[in-house]
């Protein structure tokens, strides 16, 4: 398994996605020109960062399991050798390798993107390929509560979940300010105003 900025899926929507327009940039905050610094708590392949970081914004990406973070780190030195204009975009990209938890009180983040790795689901078909390599070597996030927790303490702006569209409201948190839903993932924004830092 390794990585890939530049082929594939990712590659398309770099070339193809629609720019500032996606789900994903709208529910960071890209509108109305402004470009805030995001950290991506749950880096996994790192596509939502290279996004990010496609249409300006500067990305702290951290992933706590040793063998993925060795993948990201290869795959960003990879695409970063494959053209001025692609590593433009990783240069806005920092990996560190660690427990976002303990991480972010110290980053002062503006933005914090977090996408857990969800169980399986049993009435759904086969989960994609890389999607269930990803989880035989991370598991899955059972402390994403807790980690949802830290974000909205710590964020200055906003703290965005990445779920699937259909499923229940994350258990344990307060309700998102609003959403951006997609045909098969949504995203639960939280603005930091409207949360007591407790």
């Amino acid at each position: 398994m390794i990585v890939d900025f530049t082929g594939g899926a990712v590659g398309h929507r770099y070339r193809h996605g629609g720019g500032r327009g996606q789900a994903l940039p709208k529910a960071v905050g890209m509108k109305g020109g402004k470009t805030p610094d995001v950290v991506d708590a749950t880096a996994g392949l790192g596509r939502d960062a290279f996004l990010l970081a496609s249409l300006g914004a500067n990305v702290t990406l951290i992933e706590r399991s040793s063998i993925m973070h060795k993948l990201l780190h290869e795959g960003m030195e990879r695409a970063g050798n494959e053209s001025a204009e692609i590593a433009a975009i990783i240069a806005r990209m920092t990996l560190l390798h660690g427990d976002a938890m303990d991480l972010l009180p110290n980053l002062a983040p503006q933005v914090v993107l977090v996408d857990p790795m969800h169980p399986p689901r049993g009435k759904s078909a086969l989960v994609k390929k890389q999607m269930r390599q990803i989880r035989n070597i991370v598991g899955t996030d059972e402390d994403s509560v807790d980690l949802m927790r830290v974000a909205l303490s710590c964020a200055s702006n906003r703290v965005v979940l990445k779920w699937p569209a259909k499923a229940e409201a994350m258990a344990g948190i307060p309700a998102p300010s609003h959403q951006i839903t997609g045909k098969s993932t949504r995203y639960d924004v939280f603005m930091c105003g409207h949360f007591s830092k407790n």
